[in-house]
């Protein structure tokens, strides 16, 4: 534990990426294995399901540091981060240090609480509050609320196994994919230079993903060079369908099993050793329907009849990353389009071909680019036909090349804590539109400003607060912002009426005042309207 703490030390105390990569390469060189698998498990992402809810913390470290509960109540709304606050707050440890490695506790102490009786549970966390200090003891109020953060990427991660392993880093972020136990063993075969360990039949390759295009298409070269595909609104996904069984995954490494049962059972006519790349959508009559649709499918496992009738979907397939068991990732774009031909051929409806947007000019592309909310996608794709499948965000092979989002100006009306080193600043703020003579929250948004912007926001919100709701504070209607944001969608959930989506601070509008903000007819027209912004 000790070792793992140095290590976050040394990580949150530079931004530089070659001294992060350093000290992960240094702390895996002489890590024990199963301490290294855990790790791993925390650093890129991964987290223990909450072993102890915030209001027991709250009042136990209220009883273990002699404060009143009002008073943790008060210092957590300060502060922002409830892990923080418990380190802030407790008393020094009075006792000295288990000798437990990382692991040690991890599966010996911690992971046991989730079983515990109340009491236990509480006898257990305080004793380890008394063994703790320092950066250990901030470590572990992390872990007991699932809340374990820290300034690397699962890409950097990546790099400092495979520079220990002496492999390619491909191969490193291909065994950290789906599901898998932090242990000896895991850590063994992560780092092994065999390139043909089996791992679970139902492990997804690295997403490949494009950058956005920021010149003119024609920058990139000859246009018969390239391949332009719709950019869909939906949910990226692998289907995998090996062994006569089928995995749905998606991006962000969520196994999807019952979701789409309609896609599972179209891929039941897909070959035996077939991966597909592509989009969910929601989708009837050969269009897409509105991202809001698919979002009533996403949290449910089993979804029924009247969801499947009300948002049916398609797998609308771009890419082919293995067919008949063979990884084709490293074969030309245009190759692996003649496999993905082959694999669909006996699909079924839910499963098709994305559609190709044939053009023999860069000329030709932005009068399709033009049609894109008429029909429902974002942009184009921009492909190299000659390009491989590569991991994560490679420039240069791939491009999107999106629509203008649409904007609107809004009243910032209410203000949060954000979240890891942003929780002692404001900086989730709520917008509101004009409405019947009164001011309606439409929409939440916590990026686009500058530091310099956001420390300056923060002193005015901390001056100008009118009531205070538990964290969120709300201000005087006086501040106007412009908002863009991909998409909006009729919802009875909504005081509004409309849900945006993906909504975030596009810059902040000093010269308006709060009279020139937009109204909610505005934003309603889109609706009827979608070229009207």
């Amino acid at each position: 534990m000790k070792d793992f703490a140095a290590l976050f030390d040394r990580l949150d105390r530079t931004t530089g990426t070659n001294a992060k990569l350093s000290a992960l390469a240094d702390y895996f060189r002489q890590a024990r294995p199963e301490d290294a698998a855990w790790a791993v498990y925390f650093l890129t992402g991964r987290r223990l399901k909450r072993l102890v809810n915030t209001r027991e913390l709250r009042e136990w470290t209220a009883e273990a540091s002699g404060l009143a509960l009002w008073l943790i109540e008060e210092s957590y709304e300060h502060v922002g981060d409830l892990a923080e606050t418990m380190h802030l707050l407790l008393p020094p440890a009075s006792a000295e240090p288990p000798t437990e490695t990382l692991a040690e506790l991890i599966e010996s102490t911690i992971k046991p609480l989730a079983q515990m009786d109340d009491d236990a549970r509480k006898q257990r966390v305080q004793q380890l509050w008394g063994q703790f200090d320092g950066s250990e003891r901030f470590l572990i109020n992390k872990l007991l609320t699932g809340g374990f953060r820290v300034g690397v990427s699962k890409r950097l991660v990546t790099r400092a196994l495979a520079e220990v392993a002496g492999v390619d880093s491909s191969l490193i972020a291909h065994r950290l994919m789906g599901k898998w136990t932090p242990d000896a063993d895991l850590y063994q075969r992560l780092i092994a230079d065999e390139t043909d360990l089996d791992f679970e039949q139902s492990t997804p390759y690295p997403f490949f993903l494009a950058s956005p295009l920021e010149a003119e298409p024609e920058s990139l070269g000859e246009p018969d060079a390239w391949q332009a595909e719709w950019k869909w609104d939906g949910i990226r996904a692998q289907l995998i369908r090996r062994d006569g069984q089928t995995w749905i995954w998606s991006r962000g490494e969520e196994r999807m099993d019952g979701r789409f049962p309609e896609l599972e059972a179209a891929s039941e006519s897909l070959p035996d050793g077939t991966v597909l790349d592509g989009e969910i959508m929601a989708w009837r009559d050969d269009r897409p329907l509105p991202f809001s649709l698919l979002q009533t499918r996403i949290g449910r496992k089993k979804p029924g009849k009247v969801t499947l009738e009300k948002a049916p979907v398609a797998l609308l397939a771009y890419d082919c990353l293995e067919f008949d068991g063979e990884d084709l990732r490293d074969r030309p774009l245009e190759q692996r389009m003649e496999t993905l031909n082959r694999a669909l051929s006996t699909a079924s409806a839910p499963i098709q071909p994305s559609q190709i947007v044939a053009f023999d000019s860069w000329g030709q592309l932005p009068a399709q680019r033009d049609r894109s909310r008429e029909l429902g996608v974002e942009g184009l794709m921009l492909k190299r036909l000659d390009s491989c499948y590569q991991v994560g965000r490679k420039r240069g092979a791939w491009w999107k090349w999106k629509v203008e989002p649409y904007t609107f100006d809004g009243v910032l009306i209410y203000a949060q804590p954000g979240h890891g080193r942003r929780s002692n600043l404001f900086t989730d703020y709520t917008f509101a539109v004009h409405h019947d003579g009164e001011l309606v929250p439409v929409a939440k948004a916590y990026s686009g400003l500058t530091q310099k912007e956001i420390d300056r926001l923060d002193r005015w919100i901390r001056s100008n607060t009118k009531e205070r709701f538990g964290p969120v504070r709300s201000v005087e209607p006086i501040h106007v912002f412009e908002l863009a944001f991909e998409g909006i969608a009729p919802s009875p959930r909504h005081k509004s009426g409309i849900a945006m989506r993906f909504p975030r601070i596009h810059r902040w509008r000093e010269d308006l005042r709060i009279e020139d903000a937009d109204s909610l007819d505005d934003l309603k027209r889109l609706l009827r309207d979608p070229d009207a912004a």
